[in-house]
């Protein structure tokens, strides 16, 4: 009785814990917008110190937080449900969920200090425990309830989408604030190079874990690339190719689920 009464403790905790992160991390990016520090937000250093970046997205892509945050509420209340404190799934990601949170609310201000290298190093505070949370609730793999999907699995995915695509893009800035020559190769194939490799891994999710949520966050950040750079034919074109080719991946495992389910 003593052991699960401590095991009910470490539970609630973890439950409290995530649930405060959650909301801390959502918290230090409002007051971040509202009172940047330094005088420009995040997205204002995107479009002054890094205009000539060619795979950040357009401006209206970034509204994807606001979708990343719906889902990690959705997440945070519902992982803080009392009949989820021994929920098998959600004790094995323990206190990953909120490293992912904390970093994020670190790197916020790394980036807003200009410390853009060590930014990267949040970034991937960011990224690798949402691998690991991702990977642990075998997303794509194993069949769930609606609500668990919903309010686990979606927004694990939409979040581990973006910021697999927002890593690329703060490696891309730190290197261009450094003076990075890109060993003389043009910047447009750089780009074309990171597109090409995250668009690969969004289509090896959705063939082996047949993950739309990822892949659609994916596409998402294609599309805003190619309407950023209209002007430019050869990265505009590319990018929608690389797109259209994300889209039939897409359908074509769509299609095979349904037919799997006949």
């Amino acid at each position: 009785m003593q052991q699960s009464n401590s095991g009910n403790y470490r539970d609630f905790w973890r439950q409290l814990a995530t649930l405060a992160a959650i909301f801390g991390a959502f918290a230090i990016n409002v007051v971040s917008n509202v009172f940047p520090l330094n005088g420009l937000s995040i997205g204002e250093i995107s479009n002054t110190l890094f205009k000539n970046v060619l795979i950040i997205p357009a401006n209206y892509a970034f509204a994807i937080w606001g979708l990343i945050y719906v889902g990690l509420f959705a997440f945070g209340v519902y992982q803080a449900l009392p009949n989820q404190r021994d929920e098998p799934d959600l004790r094995k990601t323990g206190y990953l969920l909120v490293i992912a949170c904390v970093a994020q609310s670190i790197w916020v201000y790394l980036f807003l200090s200009r410390l853009f290298a060590l930014s990267i190093i949040a970034m991937l505070l960011i990224l690798l425990p949402l691998i690991a949370v991702y990977v642990q609730l075998e997303i794509g793999k194993s069949r769930v309830p609606r609500l668990k999907k919903w309010c686990i699995h979606f927004p694990v995915s939409i979040y581990l989408g973006w910021i697999s695509v927002a890593t690329i893009v703060n490696v891309a800035c730190a290197l261009y604030f450094q003076g990075w020559n890109g060993w003389e190769i043009s910047a447009e194939i750089w780009t074309l190079i990171m597109l090409l490799i995250a668009t690969a891994l969004a289509a090896v999710i959705v063939i082996q874990r047949r993950d739309i949520a990822y892949t659609g966050v994916t596409l998402w950040a294609l599309v805003a690339i190619a309407l950023k750079h209209s002007d430019n034919s050869m990265l505009r074109n590319t990018v929608l190719v690389l797109a259209i080719v994300l889209v039939l991946t897409t359908m074509i495992n769509i299609r095979r689920t349904q037919q799997e389910r006949i």
